[in-house]
């Protein structure tokens, strides 16, 4: 299932989304003008599981140098079809959350989903000396809060069945839960699996649509007006 759109407008403008998304994108062009030293800012600047669970263990290694890039690897991408596709799903879903949450809420939300899945990828992947980069993971937070929030909001959606495609309009809880099943069978498939399939940080995706999940649920739940005690005059 390949997302094209939501029904879904939001109240409000999405200039933190645009804003991420912008800054992800000059980041990328930024990489590419690297060239040979690409390889060299990717392992300094994204997640290294190693890295991070010999730490106290390294004296040569810094808390700066091992955590900030679970900061830093949300804005840089593998390629061209990495950045397109996350940012894609973040245009759709990421303008209702901030709507939902505000604006200065949803960068909070976003950064502690992003750090969350980097978590969880290094917990599953801790011997590791490939660096986790992409903002997959804090996207994938998105779309957990977008799936409990806006459950029956109508997704656009392309659906190829054998050798047709139908582009039809699905509930997002339809859309966005199978997207969490496939990275679910996929990272659970990884554990016994010899290689990290294909460089895909499954456990990130499912780390952070989690988070999302849990953050937005707890939300609503704080949320809920209480009934106020009656003054009497």
């Amino acid at each position: 299932m390949i997302p094209i759109r939501d029904k879904n407008p939001s109240s409000t403008f999405p200039y933190v989304t645009i804003g991420i998304i912008i800054i992800n994108i000059l980041i990328f062009l930024y990489e590419l003008s690297l060239e040979s030293e690409l390889g060299e800012f990717i392992m300094k600047f994204g997640v290294v599981p190693l890295k991070v669970s010999y730490y106290s263990h390294v004296s040569n290694l810094t808390f700066i140098s091992t955590f900030f890039p679970f900061i830093s690897s949300m804005f840089l991408h593998g390629g061209f079809i990495h950045l397109i596709g996350n940012m894609w799903f973040l245009w759709i879903f990421g303008d209702n959350i901030e709507d939902k949450l505000g604006h200065f809420k949803y960068i909070a939300f976003y950064f502690i989903c992003g750090i969350i899945a980097s978590s969880v990828h290094v917990f599953f992947n801790s011997q590791s000396n490939i660096p986790c980069v992409g903002a997959s993971g804090a996207i994938a937070g998105v779309l957990g809060a977008y799936m409990i929030t806006f459950p029956r909001a109508r997704v656009v959606t392309i659906v190829p069945l054998f050798i047709f495609i139908q582009v039809i309009e699905l509930p997002a809880m339809v859309v966005l839960g199978f997207w969490f099943v496939i990275q679910f069978f996929n990272g659970a498939t990884s554990i016994t699996a010899s290689t990290s399939g294909a460089g895909v940080a499954w456990w990130a995706h499912i780390g952070g649509f989690a988070a999302g999940v849990v953050i937005l649920y707890t939300i609503r739940i704080f949320s809920v007006r209480k009934p106020g005690r009656r003054r009497y005059r």
